[in-house]
Protein backbone atom coordinates (compact mmCIF):
# COMPACT_ATOMS: atom_id res chain seq x y z
CA UNK A 1 0.00 0.00 0.00
CA UNK A 2 1.84 3.07 -1.24
CA UNK A 3 -0.62 5.58 -2.64
CA UNK A 4 -3.03 7.32 -0.29
CA UNK A 5 -5.73 9.86 -1.03
CA UNK A 6 -6.67 12.38 1.63
CA UNK A 7 -10.09 13.86 0.90
CA UNK A 8 -10.50 17.18 2.69
CA UNK A 9 -7.45 19.36 3.33
CA UNK A 10 -8.58 21.24 6.39
CA UNK A 11 -6.70 20.98 9.64
CA UNK A 12 -7.17 17.20 10.00
CA UNK A 13 -6.49 16.30 6.39
CA UNK A 14 -3.54 18.57 5.70
CA UNK A 15 -1.55 17.62 8.78
CA UNK A 16 -2.18 13.94 8.00
CA UNK A 17 -1.24 14.37 4.33
CA UNK A 18 2.11 15.93 5.23
CA UNK A 19 2.77 13.22 7.82
CA UNK A 20 1.95 10.43 5.37
CA UNK A 21 4.30 11.98 2.80
CA UNK A 22 7.02 12.14 5.45
CA UNK A 23 6.47 8.42 6.09
CA UNK A 24 7.09 7.57 2.43
CA UNK A 25 3.56 7.34 1.02
CA UNK A 26 2.65 9.00 -2.25
CA UNK A 27 -0.19 11.26 -1.15
CA UNK A 28 -2.93 12.84 -3.24
CA UNK A 29 -4.70 15.55 -1.29
CA UNK A 30 -8.14 16.63 -2.45
CA UNK A 31 -10.17 19.70 -1.60
CA UNK A 32 -13.12 21.49 -3.18
CA UNK A 33 -11.95 25.02 -2.30
CA UNK A 34 -10.07 26.76 -5.15
CA UNK A 35 -8.55 29.19 -2.63
CA UNK A 36 -7.20 26.34 -0.50
CA UNK A 37 -5.77 24.53 -3.54
CA UNK A 38 -4.22 27.72 -4.88
CA UNK A 39 -2.47 28.44 -1.59
CA UNK A 40 -1.29 24.88 -1.11
CA UNK A 41 -0.08 24.69 -4.70
CA UNK A 42 2.22 27.60 -3.88
CA UNK A 43 3.48 25.88 -0.75
CA UNK A 44 1.50 28.11 1.61
CA UNK A 45 -0.81 26.37 4.10
CA UNK A 46 -4.11 28.14 4.64
CA UNK A 47 -3.89 27.47 8.39
CA UNK A 48 -1.21 27.73 11.05
CA UNK A 49 0.42 24.66 12.51
CA UNK A 50 4.07 24.52 13.60
CA UNK A 51 6.17 22.65 11.01
CA UNK A 52 3.35 22.35 8.50
CA UNK A 53 4.64 24.82 5.92
CA UNK A 54 8.11 23.30 6.01
CA UNK A 55 6.65 19.81 5.54
CA UNK A 56 4.39 20.92 2.72
CA UNK A 57 7.23 22.54 0.82
CA UNK A 58 9.53 19.55 1.37
CA UNK A 59 7.19 17.09 -0.34
CA UNK A 60 4.92 19.16 -2.63
CA UNK A 61 5.09 17.93 -6.21
CA UNK A 62 7.20 14.95 -5.19
CA UNK A 63 5.38 12.65 -2.79
CA UNK A 64 2.57 15.11 -2.04
CA UNK A 65 0.13 16.31 -4.69
CA UNK A 66 -2.96 18.50 -4.27
CA UNK A 67 -5.94 18.91 -6.56
CA UNK A 68 -9.72 18.95 -6.85
CA UNK A 69 -10.05 15.19 -7.41
CA UNK A 70 -8.33 11.91 -6.74
CA UNK A 71 -6.14 10.75 -9.65
CA UNK A 72 -7.48 8.69 -12.53
CA UNK A 73 -7.06 5.07 -11.53
CA UNK A 74 -7.59 5.87 -7.87
CA UNK A 75 -5.36 5.17 -4.88
CA UNK A 76 -4.64 2.17 -2.67
CA UNK A 77 -6.32 3.82 0.32
CA UNK A 78 -8.53 6.87 0.66
CA UNK A 79 -8.87 8.70 3.99
CA UNK A 80 -11.92 10.93 4.38
CA UNK A 81 -11.17 14.04 6.44
CA UNK A 82 -13.95 16.40 5.39
CA UNK A 83 -15.66 18.71 7.85
CA UNK A 84 -18.80 17.52 9.64
CA UNK A 85 -20.25 20.69 11.15
CA UNK A 86 -23.36 20.99 13.25
CA UNK A 87 -26.24 23.20 12.22
CA UNK A 88 -25.83 26.54 14.04
CA UNK A 89 -29.51 26.67 14.96
CA UNK A 90 -30.42 23.05 15.69
CA UNK A 91 -26.95 21.64 16.45
CA UNK A 92 -27.82 18.63 14.29
CA UNK A 93 -24.82 17.09 12.48
CA UNK A 94 -24.54 17.97 8.81
CA UNK A 95 -23.10 15.02 6.89
CA UNK A 96 -23.46 16.13 3.27
CA UNK A 97 -19.68 16.56 2.96
CA UNK A 98 -19.16 13.03 4.25
CA UNK A 99 -21.59 11.53 1.76
CA UNK A 100 -20.12 13.52 -1.13
CA UNK A 101 -16.58 12.47 -0.23
CA UNK A 102 -17.59 8.81 -0.09
CA UNK A 103 -19.26 9.14 -3.46
CA UNK A 104 -16.11 10.70 -4.93
CA UNK A 105 -13.92 7.92 -3.57
CA UNK A 106 -16.29 5.29 -4.98
CA UNK A 107 -16.23 7.01 -8.36
CA UNK A 108 -12.44 7.38 -8.63
CA UNK A 109 -11.12 4.24 -6.93
CA UNK A 110 -11.28 0.52 -7.64
CA UNK A 111 -13.44 -1.75 -5.46
CA UNK A 112 -10.43 -3.13 -3.61
CA UNK A 113 -9.40 0.27 -2.25
CA UNK A 114 -9.34 0.70 1.51
CA UNK A 115 -11.51 3.58 2.75
CA UNK A 116 -10.83 5.11 6.17
CA UNK A 117 -13.15 7.68 7.72
CA UNK A 118 -11.32 10.21 9.92
CA UNK A 119 -13.95 12.93 10.10
CA UNK A 120 -15.75 13.10 13.43
CA UNK A 121 -19.17 11.53 12.91
CA UNK A 122 -22.18 10.36 14.91
CA UNK A 123 -21.88 6.76 16.04
CA UNK A 124 -23.14 4.67 13.12
CA UNK A 125 -22.52 7.24 10.38
CA UNK A 126 -19.66 5.38 8.68
CA UNK A 127 -21.96 2.40 8.22
CA UNK A 128 -25.09 4.43 7.42
CA UNK A 129 -23.64 7.18 5.21
CA UNK A 130 -20.28 6.07 3.78
CA UNK A 131 -20.81 2.35 3.29
CA UNK A 132 -23.88 2.63 1.01
CA UNK A 133 -22.01 4.99 -1.34
CA UNK A 134 -19.22 2.44 -1.70
CA UNK A 135 -21.35 -0.67 -1.95
CA UNK A 136 -23.71 0.85 -4.49
CA UNK A 137 -20.84 1.31 -6.94
CA UNK A 138 -18.44 -1.45 -5.87
CA UNK A 139 -20.71 -4.21 -4.58
CA UNK A 140 -18.49 -4.58 -1.51
CA UNK A 141 -16.14 -2.39 0.50
CA UNK A 142 -13.16 -2.37 2.80
CA UNK A 143 -14.06 0.31 5.33
CA UNK A 144 -12.53 1.45 8.62
CA UNK A 145 -12.80 4.34 11.05
CA UNK A 146 -9.70 5.89 12.63
CA UNK A 147 -10.37 8.98 14.76
CA UNK A 148 -8.19 12.07 14.66
CA UNK A 149 -7.19 12.99 18.22
CA UNK A 150 -4.34 15.48 17.91
CA UNK A 151 -4.21 18.90 19.53
CA UNK A 152 -3.72 22.00 17.42
CA UNK A 153 -0.22 23.33 17.79
CA UNK A 154 1.29 19.88 18.33
CA UNK A 155 -0.46 17.89 15.61
CA UNK A 156 2.56 16.77 13.58
CA UNK A 157 4.30 15.42 16.67
CA UNK A 158 1.18 13.77 18.05
CA UNK A 159 0.31 12.12 14.74
CA UNK A 160 3.49 10.09 15.15
CA UNK A 161 3.35 9.65 18.93
CA UNK A 162 -0.28 9.09 19.93
CA UNK A 163 -1.71 5.57 19.71
CA UNK A 164 -3.98 5.28 16.68
CA UNK A 165 -7.39 3.70 17.29
CA UNK A 166 -8.83 1.67 14.42
CA UNK A 167 -12.17 -0.08 13.99
CA UNK A 168 -13.21 -1.92 10.84
CA UNK A 169 -16.30 -3.07 9.02
CA UNK A 170 -14.70 -6.52 9.24
CA UNK A 171 -11.36 -7.95 10.41
CA UNK A 172 -9.82 -7.54 6.94
CA UNK A 173 -10.67 -3.84 6.86
CA UNK A 174 -9.44 -3.26 10.40
CA UNK A 175 -6.14 -5.00 9.74
CA UNK A 176 -5.58 -3.08 6.49
CA UNK A 177 -6.14 0.25 8.27
CA UNK A 178 -3.97 -0.84 11.18
CA UNK A 179 -1.17 -1.77 8.76
CA UNK A 180 -1.32 1.70 7.21
CA UNK A 181 -1.14 3.47 10.56
CA UNK A 182 1.68 1.24 11.85
CA UNK A 183 3.83 3.09 9.31
CA UNK A 184 2.81 6.38 10.94
CA UNK A 185 2.73 5.83 14.69
CA UNK A 186 4.28 3.53 17.25
CA UNK A 187 1.12 1.82 18.46
CA UNK A 188 -2.23 0.94 16.95
CA UNK A 189 -5.22 0.01 19.13
CA UNK A 190 -7.74 -2.07 17.23
CA UNK A 191 -11.33 -2.06 18.49
CA UNK A 192 -14.12 -4.41 17.52
CA UNK A 193 -16.19 -2.26 15.17
CA UNK A 194 -16.61 0.96 13.22
CA UNK A 195 -18.97 2.18 15.90
CA UNK A 196 -16.56 1.56 18.78
CA UNK A 197 -13.91 3.63 17.02
CA UNK A 198 -16.42 6.39 16.29
CA UNK A 199 -17.39 6.55 19.96
CA UNK A 200 -13.74 6.73 21.06
CA UNK A 201 -13.35 10.16 19.47
CA UNK A 202 -16.60 11.50 20.87
CA UNK A 203 -15.95 10.06 24.33
CA UNK A 204 -12.47 11.61 24.42
CA UNK A 205 -13.65 15.08 23.50
CA UNK A 206 -16.77 15.09 25.64
CA UNK A 207 -14.65 14.00 28.61
CA UNK A 208 -12.29 16.93 28.00
CA UNK A 209 -15.25 19.30 27.77
CA UNK A 210 -16.62 17.87 31.00
CA UNK A 211 -13.47 18.14 33.13
CA UNK A 212 -12.86 21.72 32.01
CA UNK A 213 -16.47 22.62 32.71
CA UNK A 214 -16.08 21.55 36.34
CA UNK A 215 -13.13 23.88 36.75
CA UNK A 216 -15.36 26.63 35.41
CA UNK A 217 -18.15 25.59 37.78
CA UNK A 218 -15.75 25.89 40.71
CA UNK A 219 -14.82 29.40 39.54
CA UNK A 220 -18.45 30.51 39.32
CA UNK A 221 -19.19 29.06 42.76
CA UNK A 222 -16.14 30.76 44.28
CA UNK A 223 -17.18 34.05 42.72
CA UNK A 224 -20.50 33.93 44.60
CA UNK A 225 -18.66 33.63 47.91
CA UNK A 226 -16.00 36.18 47.04
CA UNK A 227 -13.30 33.49 47.10
CA UNK A 228 -10.28 33.08 44.84
CA UNK A 229 -10.97 30.00 42.65
CA UNK A 230 -7.27 29.46 41.94
CA UNK A 231 -6.50 29.40 45.66
CA UNK A 232 -9.18 26.75 46.12
CA UNK A 233 -8.07 24.67 43.13
CA UNK A 234 -4.36 24.79 43.99
CA UNK A 235 -5.05 23.76 47.57
CA UNK A 236 -7.42 21.01 46.45
CA UNK A 237 -4.87 19.55 44.02
CA UNK A 238 -1.76 19.85 46.20
CA UNK A 239 -0.29 16.38 46.78
CA UNK A 240 -3.79 14.94 46.66
CA UNK A 241 -3.74 11.55 44.90
CA UNK A 242 -7.05 11.94 43.07
CA UNK A 243 -7.94 13.48 39.69
CA UNK A 244 -6.93 17.16 39.60
CA UNK A 245 -9.45 19.98 39.35
CA UNK A 246 -9.01 21.89 36.09
CA UNK A 247 -8.08 25.55 36.03
CA UNK A 248 -11.01 27.69 34.85
CA UNK A 249 -10.84 28.87 31.26
CA UNK A 250 -12.53 28.99 27.91
CA UNK A 251 -13.22 25.73 26.06
CA UNK A 252 -13.53 26.12 22.30
CA UNK A 253 -12.06 25.01 19.02
CA UNK A 254 -13.53 23.07 16.14
CA UNK A 255 -13.95 19.80 18.03
CA UNK A 256 -15.00 20.61 21.58
CA UNK A 257 -17.56 23.13 20.41
CA UNK A 258 -19.41 20.60 18.26
CA UNK A 259 -18.60 17.02 19.28
CA UNK A 260 -20.86 17.07 22.37
CA UNK A 261 -23.74 17.95 20.04
CA UNK A 262 -22.79 15.14 17.65
CA UNK A 263 -22.76 12.65 20.53
CA UNK A 264 -26.09 13.87 21.89
CA UNK A 265 -27.64 13.63 18.44
CA UNK A 266 -26.45 10.05 18.03
CA UNK A 267 -27.72 9.11 21.48
CA UNK A 268 -31.18 10.52 20.77
CA UNK A 269 -31.36 8.11 17.84
CA UNK A 270 -31.07 5.22 20.29
CA UNK A 271 -33.41 6.72 22.88
CA UNK A 272 -30.93 7.97 25.46
CA UNK A 273 -30.36 11.46 26.81
CA UNK A 274 -26.97 11.82 28.53
CA UNK A 275 -26.96 13.36 32.00
CA UNK A 276 -23.71 15.30 31.77
CA UNK A 277 -22.67 15.99 28.17
CA UNK A 278 -25.14 18.76 27.40
CA UNK A 279 -24.79 20.45 30.79
CA UNK A 280 -21.00 20.61 30.47
CA UNK A 281 -21.19 22.12 26.99
CA UNK A 282 -23.82 24.58 28.12
CA UNK A 283 -21.68 25.77 31.01
CA UNK A 284 -18.59 26.18 28.80
CA UNK A 285 -20.62 28.16 26.27
CA UNK A 286 -22.03 30.36 29.04
CA UNK A 287 -18.61 31.31 30.40
CA UNK A 288 -17.66 33.90 27.70
CA UNK A 289 -21.04 35.56 28.16
CA UNK A 290 -20.54 35.64 31.92
CA UNK A 291 -17.08 37.17 31.55
CA UNK A 292 -18.37 39.83 29.16
CA UNK A 293 -21.20 40.70 31.53
CA UNK A 294 -18.84 40.95 34.52
CA UNK A 295 -16.38 43.05 32.52
CA UNK A 296 -19.06 45.51 31.45
CA UNK A 297 -20.42 45.72 34.99
CA UNK A 298 -16.94 46.51 36.35
CA UNK A 299 -16.40 49.23 33.76
CA UNK A 300 -19.73 50.78 34.73
CA UNK A 301 -18.78 50.64 38.40
CA UNK A 302 -15.53 52.47 37.64
CA UNK A 303 -16.70 55.02 35.09
CA UNK A 304 -20.42 55.35 35.77
CA UNK A 305 -21.17 54.19 32.22
CA UNK A 306 -19.71 51.80 29.67
CA UNK A 307 -20.61 53.77 26.56
CA UNK A 308 -17.52 55.20 24.91
CA UNK A 309 -15.05 53.27 27.08
CA UNK A 310 -12.03 51.94 25.24
CA UNK A 311 -11.55 48.18 25.61
CA UNK A 312 -8.49 46.36 24.25
CA UNK A 313 -8.92 42.62 23.72
CA UNK A 314 -5.75 40.51 23.65
CA UNK A 315 -6.15 37.03 22.15
CA UNK A 316 -8.77 36.42 19.47
CA UNK A 317 -8.05 32.80 18.54
CA UNK A 318 -9.87 30.13 20.51
CA UNK A 319 -6.75 29.46 22.56
CA UNK A 320 -3.25 30.80 23.09
CA UNK A 321 -1.38 27.63 23.95
CA UNK A 322 -0.45 25.67 21.95
CA UNK A 323 -0.63 28.70 19.63
CA UNK A 324 -3.16 28.71 16.82
CA UNK A 325 -4.91 31.12 14.47
CA UNK A 326 -8.10 29.07 14.59
CA UNK A 327 -11.18 31.18 15.33
CA UNK A 328 -13.64 28.28 15.48
CA UNK A 329 -15.33 28.21 18.86
CA UNK A 330 -13.45 31.31 20.02
CA UNK A 331 -14.92 33.04 23.11
CA UNK A 332 -14.67 36.52 21.61
CA UNK A 333 -17.47 35.75 19.14
CA UNK A 334 -19.90 35.14 22.00
CA UNK A 335 -18.70 38.27 23.81
CA UNK A 336 -18.89 40.72 20.91
CA UNK A 337 -22.68 41.23 20.84
CA UNK A 338 -22.62 42.23 24.53
CA UNK A 339 -19.59 44.48 24.10
CA UNK A 340 -21.19 46.25 21.13
CA UNK A 341 -24.51 46.77 22.89
CA UNK A 342 -22.62 48.27 25.84
CA UNK A 343 -21.12 50.83 23.46
CA UNK A 344 -17.49 49.93 24.01
CA UNK A 345 -14.82 51.12 21.59
CA UNK A 346 -12.87 48.00 20.67
CA UNK A 347 -9.22 47.41 19.88
CA UNK A 348 -7.74 43.98 19.31
CA UNK A 349 -4.53 42.01 19.06
CA UNK A 350 -3.59 38.40 18.44
CA UNK A 351 -0.16 36.96 17.69
CA UNK A 352 -1.51 34.70 14.90
CA UNK A 353 -4.98 35.88 13.89
CA UNK A 354 -4.65 38.28 10.95
CA UNK A 355 -5.43 41.98 11.57
CA UNK A 356 -8.04 41.86 8.80
CA UNK A 357 -9.97 39.23 10.75
CA UNK A 358 -9.94 41.41 13.87
CA UNK A 359 -10.96 44.45 11.83
CA UNK A 360 -13.75 42.42 10.22
CA UNK A 361 -15.16 41.73 13.67
CA UNK A 362 -15.35 45.41 14.47
CA UNK A 363 -12.14 46.14 16.38
CA UNK A 364 -9.13 48.25 15.50
CA UNK A 365 -6.03 46.00 15.20
CA UNK A 366 -3.20 47.20 17.45
CA UNK A 367 0.07 45.95 18.85
CA UNK A 368 -0.01 44.58 22.41
CA UNK A 369 1.85 47.67 23.57
CA UNK A 370 -0.54 50.07 21.83
CA UNK A 371 -3.45 48.17 23.37
CA UNK A 372 -2.65 49.78 26.73
CA UNK A 373 -2.25 53.31 25.43
CA UNK A 374 -5.34 55.29 26.42
CA UNK A 375 -7.49 52.22 27.11
CA UNK A 376 -9.98 52.11 29.98
CA UNK A 377 -9.83 48.32 30.18
CA UNK A 378 -7.73 45.45 28.82
CA UNK A 379 -9.22 41.98 28.48
CA UNK A 380 -6.70 39.14 28.08
CA UNK A 381 -8.67 36.23 26.68
CA UNK A 382 -6.06 33.65 25.68
CA UNK A 383 -3.05 32.20 27.47
CA UNK A 384 -0.55 32.95 24.72
CA UNK A 385 2.77 32.96 26.61
CA UNK A 386 3.94 36.21 25.01
CA UNK A 387 1.24 38.11 26.89
CA UNK A 388 2.81 36.98 30.16
CA UNK A 389 6.05 38.67 29.05
CA UNK A 390 4.53 42.13 28.57
CA UNK A 391 6.38 44.88 30.42
CA UNK A 392 3.54 45.90 32.72
CA UNK A 393 5.66 48.45 34.53
CA UNK A 394 6.00 50.37 31.29
CA UNK A 395 2.52 49.72 29.87
CA UNK A 396 0.15 50.17 32.83
CA UNK A 397 0.79 53.93 33.20
CA UNK A 398 -0.63 54.34 29.68
CA UNK A 399 -4.12 53.26 30.77
CA UNK A 400 -6.75 55.92 31.43
CA UNK A 401 -7.81 56.03 35.07
CA UNK A 402 -9.80 54.42 36.57
CA UNK A 403 -8.65 51.32 34.69
CA UNK A 404 -9.34 47.58 34.66
CA UNK A 405 -7.22 44.61 33.60
CA UNK A 406 -9.30 41.43 33.23
CA UNK A 407 -6.83 38.55 32.99
CA UNK A 408 -8.87 35.46 32.13
CA UNK A 409 -5.98 33.02 32.62
CA UNK A 410 -4.37 34.86 35.59
CA UNK A 411 -1.03 35.00 33.75
CA UNK A 412 -0.07 38.58 34.56
CA UNK A 413 1.37 39.68 37.87
CA UNK A 414 -1.56 40.75 40.02
CA UNK A 415 0.59 42.61 42.53
CA UNK A 416 2.16 44.74 39.79
CA UNK A 417 -1.27 45.54 38.34
CA UNK A 418 -2.80 46.51 41.67
CA UNK A 419 0.37 48.39 42.63
CA UNK A 420 -0.14 50.58 39.55
CA UNK A 421 -3.61 51.52 40.76
CA UNK A 422 -5.37 49.32 38.20
CA UNK A 423 -8.26 47.03 39.14
CA UNK A 424 -7.40 43.37 38.54
CA UNK A 425 -9.91 40.60 37.77
CA UNK A 426 -10.05 37.06 36.40
CA UNK A 427 -12.61 34.35 35.80
CA UNK A 428 -14.57 34.06 39.04
CA UNK A 429 -12.22 36.53 40.69
CA UNK A 430 -12.40 40.24 41.24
Amino acid sequence: MNSVGVVGLGYVGLTLAVTLARKGFTVHGVDTSPAVLDALGKGRPHLFEPGLEEGLRAFLGDRLHVGPALPEGGVDAAIICVSTPVNPDTHAPELANLRAAAGHVALRCAPGALVIVRSTVPVGASRAVVLPELVTRWGRARLAFAPERTIQGQALRELEELPQVVGGLDPESAEAAAALFRRVTRRVVTVSSLEAAELVKLANNCHTDLIYSYGNEVALMAERWGLDPLEVIRAANFEYPRPDLAKPGFVGGACLSKDPYILQSALREVGYTPWLVGQARGLNEHLPVHVAERLIAMIREMRGRAEGARLSVLGWAYKGWPPTDDMRGTPIVSMLPLLRVAGLELRGHDYLVAPDVIRGLGAEPVTPEAAFDGADAVLVITNHPEYAKLDLGRLLPGLRRPALLYDCWRMLDEETVRGAGVRYAGIGYA
